[in-house]
């Protein structure tokens, strides 16, 4: 790596080998080979006038570019396609008469980019759906640990720990739905001619229309594709890259409204990512435990979800059957939508994986705002024993904003059981103060919700990666 230019962080820092592999020049550029070496053996196939030799000479040179000639040739000629066109026609002389044949420039970069796409999208699915595995794992452990919910960032009833991170799940759940789709619905360009008419291939193919079916068949079936976009311009629809780089935008807010969460519990000390023996939070302050995972994770999710705009933007300003602006933007924004979604799921995945739950903290919460949210047990429970339900409201009341006032002006701990239990009004109760403040019972049906969630709708949504599930995720840095 130069340390004299700029290098994206996206893949120097963050992205895995294989994402990074995957829109990387070497795969780029020898796959524009292959799809030449396929055009030219559908084409001998089919009729046209090209040797054994020929096919044996494009074959014998796929992966050996000479990049620094094809850099020359596209100073001299300025046009990338073309350049290779060349630097393969020096290398393979004998292929240099059939090279492209009939084909316009997106045939072989089109139908790279929906390749890189479609295997982005594979390495990203089983990276999700473990994700999803080890946060169903977390949450099944955790289901039965009561812990203060939160609306508005403000003291609500309870939930537990394992089905807020159902929450968590359920939208991830989401997110391989709809990438699953996108990968489902991805098409190949196949070969269309310059602007999606085949008019080239006809008049090779003295304007049999069967064979140009078949052509594109072939091509289309060689890449692994069963179908390719029935009609195009010059480009396959740019509409398709907005269809992925939505839902992996989606998958972005996901991973950022997770991470945040995060953040907020580790504010709160209750839930933490996890933090290595010898890790530093701070150059000052040396007792800080920055959740530095969940905020890099923040960081990149919100770079994925503003590159949804560069998508939707360019395919409103493609003019009738192309121009030429899409290029450039889309350089930067397809491969790094897929290397900025391959780094928030690895952060996910490492943190779900070490997790760290700090149960005495979560019921010393618990114990200062339950006393509030239990007046209204206390109150039935009087009513049941004879009281008159307006005098214990009142009393109720009495007592709890006076506890609130120890709490809020004084600093102290909120004191409303004490004051309940030494007050003779409520001596009916006394002896129930205990059941009536069992946090348990504050969380409704959560551990049944998500018993039921993690069977009912988690583990088939993660049957299809069945085999995908093991592996661990460790940061680079």
């Amino acid at each position: 790596m130069s340390r004299d230019s700029y290098q994206s962080p996206l893949v120097s820092r963050y992205a895995s080998r294989e994402m990074s592999w995957n829109f990387s020049d070497n795969r780029k550029f020898r796959t524009w080979r292959r799809l030449w070496l396929e055009l030219a053996r559908a084409e001998q196939r089919l009729g046209l006038t090209i040797s054994d030799a020929q096919i044996a000479a494009m074959e014998a040179h796929l992966d050996d570019i000479d990049y620094d000639r094809a850099a020359d040739e596209e100073r001299r000629r300025r046009h990338d396609v073309m350049a290779h066109v060349h630097t393969f026609a020096a290398a393979a002389p004998e292929a240099a008469p059939i090279i492209h044949l009939g084909a316009t420039s997106c045939y072989v970069t089109d139908n790279t980019e929906l390749l890189m796409l479609r295997d982005g999208l594979d390495l990203l699915l089983p990276k999700l759906a473990r994700v999803i595995d080890r946060l169903a794992r977390f949450a099944d452990n955790w289901k039965d640990q009561p812990t203060l919910g939160f609306t508005h960032f403000q003291p609500a009833q309870l939930t537990t720990v394992g089905k807020r991170a159902c929450l968590w799940i359920q939208d991830l759940v989401m997110d391989l739905r709809n990438l699953t789709r996108a990968r489902a619905d991805l098409r190949f360009r196949g070969v269309k001619g310059t602007t999606g008419t085949q008019a080239s291939f006809l008049t090779l193919f003295d304007g049999d229309h069967d064979k140009v079916e078949e052509l594109d068949a072939l091509v289309t079936r060689a890449f692994g594709f069963q179908k390719s976009y029935a009609v195009t311009g010059q480009t396959y629809p740019r509409k398709v890259d907005c269809d992925i780089l939505s839902a992996l935008g989606s998958l972005g807010a996901s991973a950022h409204k997770i991470a945040t969460d995060w953040r907020l519990l580790a504010n709160l000390k209750e839930v933490e990512e996890p933090f290595e023996k010898e890790q530093i939070g701070s150059s000052a302050m040396a007792y800080k435990r920055n959740p530095m995972r969940a905020e890099r994770c923040c960081a990149i999710a919100r770079h994925l979800m503003a590159l949804v705009a560069d998508a939707q933007h360019t395919a409103a300003t493609q003019w009738m059957e192309r121009t030429l602006d899409d290029s450039a933007n889309r350089r930067i924004s397809l491969p790094e939508a897929f290397l900025s979604a391959d780094i928030v799921l690895g952060i996910l995945q490492n943190v779900s994986e070490g997790m760290v739950v700090y149960p005495a903290v979560i019921r010393r919460r618990i114990r200062e705002e339950l006393p509030f949210m239990a007046t209204e047990n206390m109150i039935m429970a009087m009513v049941k024993s004879g009281g008159d339900r307006q005098a214990v409201h009142e009393a109720i009341r009495v007592h709890s904003q006076a506890a609130a006032a120890v709490v809020k002006q004084q600093g102290g701990d909120n004191d409303l059981v004490q004051r309940v239990s030494e007050d003779p009004f409520f001596a009916p109760i006394h002896s129930q103060l205990d059941v009536l403040l069992e946090p348990s019972t504050f969380v409704g049906r959560a551990p049944q919700q998500v018993e039921a969630f993690l069977a009912q709708e988690v583990q088939p949504a993660l049957q299809p990666f069945a085999k995908h599930l093991d592996g661990t995720s460790e940061l680079q840095v």
